[in-house]
């Protein structure tokens, strides 16, 4: 299959992953600030034009992670390296580089649109972070883990944000009744972003512990070559403790407000699968163990994102 030229190229740009970003965003939009886009003009047009460049800046980003680190991948996964085996790495820099400048036109399209140019710093940053992320933060100990985290919380914020500039540049009545929407969902959306970044730690470390082996041949220093399985496994632990103990809070909240559906949702599709992801990390001993870990966390940041369906129907 990664003989063909076209799932080389999904492959290598993470598309299972660029379809993640996409739901979070339209659902962020559409399900939970759609109290705000009646003020705003932030149009689907401009929506989809921000979708556009985060998707772009993305996969320049996972294009260029792969491109520093096919050494690396042909020991932990070589069934799955489609660089100098698909597609030629120059191929490879020469999409990083054109992503990269379309998805910056349409961030400095966005800010012009909004009469803010500072916005267009967000793609900037971005695409450095991503950039230094490859060639030496993921190298390092929390670093790489930390900025991936934080790159993968903005994601839900980015909507929030447009909404609340393109709401200023609205007539003042509008901005103030937009205003006392976005009042209402900041909560959310923040829950939200502090959801994707503690899940999106636990997910890397649990990452690094699944490539530990190539990690060590290539001179990596990530948490468990430095301080070991035992430690990692034990951060896991209580970050996800944490993200529990938000979880439990959040469900409180609705009890208040008798919404049953969302607490079993919450119960049903987060907590318990956080359990066993738990239960996992402490009993793997095998690369395949860690992986398929890895997947049950991508099951739960899938479920929180899903989560905002309620928002709209309830």
């Amino acid at each position: 299959m990664l003989k063909n030229p076209f799932i080389a190229f999904l492959k290598l740009i993470r598309i299972e992953n660029l379809i993640i970003i996409s739901l979070t965003q339209y659902c962020i939009q559409y399900f939970v600030l759609q109290d705000v886009l009646s003020f705003t003009k932030f149009t689907p047009f401009l929506f989809t034009i921000s979708l556009l460049s985060t998707l772009l800046i993305a996969s320049a980003g996972y294009i260029i992670n792969d491109y520093f680190d096919v050494k690396t991948d042909q020991i932990n996964r070589p069934e799955t390296v489609v660089l100098d085996v698909v597609i030629k790495r120059r191929v490879a820099m020469l999409l990083h580089i054109v992503f990269n400048m379309i998805g910056l036109f349409l961030g400095l399209y966005l800010a012009l649109k909004c009469h803010k140019i500072i916005l267009v710093f967000f793609q900037i940053f971005s695409i450095i972070l991503l950039w230094f992320y490859s060639t030496h933060f993921k190298k390092q100990l929390l670093v790489g883990n930390l900025v991936v985290s934080f790159l993968t919380a903005t994601i839900p914020l980015l909507p929030f944000i447009y909404d609340f500039y393109f709401a200023i540049e609205s007539s003042p009545l509008s901005t103030d009744l937009a205003g006392l929407t976005i009042k209402s969902s900041i909560y959310i959306v923040f829950g939200y972003s502090l959801f994707a970044f503690l899940t999106s730690y636990v997910r890397e470390v649990i990452k690094d512990m699944e490539d530990f082996k190539g990690d060590v041949q290539t001179g990596c220093k990530t948490m468990p070559i430095v301080w070991g399985m035992l430690t990692s496994k034990v951060v896991v632990f209580f970050v996800i403790v944490l993200i529990i103990i938000f979880l439990l809070i959040a469900t409180i909240h609705y009890y208040k407000y008798h919404d049953l559906i969302k607490i079993y949702y919450i119960i049903t599709f987060a907590v318990l699968p956080l359990l066993i992801v738990i239960f996992k990390t402490v009993f793997a001993k095998t690369s395949k163990d860690f992986k398929s870990t890895s997947l049950l966390l991508k099951f739960v940041m899938l479920a929180g994102i899903c989560f905002t369906v309620l928002f709209y129907i309830f």
